[in-house]
């Protein structure tokens, strides 16, 4: 049954992750424009990809999970919780072996290694962008799985979240593209590999896509999972350091900011 709608998955999932990408690449391009990445702004961006990301795992993926289970007649809550755990762990074994440096730390995370500390710092961004790509695939899979009543629900969720998380993108890109020119990297340099940290989100989007038909059985395992690893980067990187130095609450804000334009959308859309 998937296999006749799998090509309208792969061209929905290429376009909704290539909007998330090409809007990493536009906040990238910020670094031709501003000449240094002022604290509070910086506070703002991530404070609002905190945001962002905790709807969309609330709203685009969680729910999503729950209902799943029902129509498959699993206990609800297991897959939901299960898939949750499977993703934090999934991600705390990431941040623990890929090498990646934080903007704001002296000391690289994860093996030892010989990569420059532009690199590390690119890794870092790079890390997270893995359960967004994935999370966008999965919904555009799940559109193409679902009977005709509710596949315009769930084709509003998956674009509502590529939305949301394109818009979260733009100041990610710029969060990497103008640490990098501070370090000293050309703003040309900067743009790309800044450009570059998006790139994971359509090829695992993509991957998803593909790999969906063997795993329509685990939608909603793999919906939590997404779920989980983008719950385990807010609270371990993006909160802490959206509140990191002087000026905190703004970063606060904008959370709630991320929070509520994403709700938004989501209900709006889907």
């Amino acid at each position: 049954m998937f296999g006749a709608h799998l090509g309208e998955a792969l061209w929905l999932a290429t376009l909704g992750c290539g909007f998330t990408w090409l809007l990493t690449t536009a906040g990238s391009a910020v670094v031709f424009f501003l000449r240094s990445d002022k604290e509070l702004t910086h506070h703002i961006f991530l404070g609002f990809a905190a945001g962002v990301m905790i709807a969309a795992s609330m709203w685009s993926l969680l729910e999503p999970s729950i209902q799943q289970a029902e129509e498959m007649g699993q206990v609800p809550w297991v897959p939901a919780a299960g898939g949750f755990l499977l993703g934090v762990a999934f991600l705390i074994v990431l941040d623990s072996l890929l090498p990646h440096l934080h903007p704001d730390s002296d000391e690289p995370e994860g093996i030892k290694t010989s990569w420059k500390r532009t690199t590390l710092l690119v890794s870092a961004v790079t890390l997270h962008n893995i359960p967004e790509g994935m999370s966008v695939g999965l919904l555009f899979a799940m559109a193409a799985q679902a009977p005709t009543g509710q596949r315009e629900g769930f084709l509003g969720m998956a674009f509502a979240l590529a939305i949301g998380i394109g818009l979260q993108n733009f100041p990610e890109g710029a969060a990497v593209s103008l640490p990098l020119a501070r370090e000293g990297m050309s703003r040309t340099r900067a743009f790309i590999m800044g450009s570059l940290s998006g790139i994971v989100e359509p090829i695992f989007g993509i991957a998803v896509v593909l790999a969906s038909g063997w795993i329509q059985p685990f939608m909603p395992w793999m919906l939590s999972f997404a779920a989980g690893a983008m719950i385990y980067v807010v609270v371990e990187e993006l909160i802490p350091e959206a509140h990191l130095g002087e000026h905190s609450n703004i970063g606060t804000l904008g959370v709630i900011a991320g929070f509520v334009i994403m709700m938004v959308l989501d209900v709006a859309l889907g």
